[in-house]
């Protein structure tokens, strides 16, 4: 399963990390970009930390389970 993890820094200066299930690939830079200037223009989240009030990164996760059959 894929992830979208966007990733802020708060007022505190510590990371906060967002993340969405199945992103719409090719996963479109600009328009992740823009997104996320947005959520830090309009407050649209909050942490324990404070207000989100920059941009850090954003990466494409993908975790990989693979269940054992017990015998």
């Amino acid at each position: 399963m894929k992830k979208l993890e966007l990733k802020f820094e708060n007022a505190d200066g510590k990371t906060v990390t967002y993340s969405l299930e199945q992103p719409i690939e090719p996963v479109d830079p600009a328009a992740v970009k823009a997104a996320m200037d947005t959520i830090v223009t309009q407050n649209a989240f909050t942490s324990s930390g404070g207000d989100l009030v920059s941009i850090k990164s954003a990466r494409v996760v993908e975790r990989n389970v693979q269940d054992i059959e017990l015998v």
